[in-house]
């Protein structure tokens, strides 16, 4: 037996539509927070490209700068991929959200606390992404702060 699918007034449907417009919103930011991570990532692997050679044509002291930071740079690009990871899990939930905002409307079913639970948790998931997004920032700007005390290195004119 198939039962008819239930008529839902235009007007309910309306404030549904009204309530999911913010969590619509929010995945939008977090479509721009991964394209900035995307970014992100891209500009690492070009630095692991570059330090691959260097690092297989040096010998000694020169070898150990560049598996140092070839380490950071792998540091770097695992924090990235969580980030990514975290966001894209945020959105996901969001999208549940959004997805059972129409169904409890539509089936007259009470999911509340389910939403509140699921965005509460997709809250967590950006604001980790963004806390180890933060994490790699500061990763990176100390290695570039002890490459830029190499530029401070002097060589005594006497050698």
């Amino acid at each position: 037996m198939i039962q008819a699918v239930p008529q839902v007034p235009v007007s309910e449907v309306a404030d549904v539509v009204r309530v999911a417009v913010a969590p619509v919103f929010l995945l939008s930011g977090i479509g721009a927070f991964l394209n900035v991570c995307a970014s992100r990532l891209s500009r690492i692997v070009d630095r692991s490209r570059v330090i691959e050679p260097l690092l297989l044509a040096s010998r000694g002291e020169e070898h150990d700068r560049w598996v140092a930071e070839l380490r950071i740079v792998d540091r770097r690009m695992q924090l990235v991929n969580i980030a990514t990871g975290m966001s894209v899990l945020s959105a996901l939930l969001t999208c549940l959200v959004v997805i059972l905002l129409f169904a409890a409307s539509l089936l007259h079913s009470h999911f509340g606390t389910l939403i509140a639970l699921l965005f509460i948790v997709s809250m967590v998931a950006i604001g980790t992404a963004f806390a180890i997004f933060l994490a790699e920032t500061r990763l990176a700007e100390r290695a570039v702060r002890v490459r830029s005390e190499l530029l401070q290195h002097k060589v005594d004119p006497e050698d």
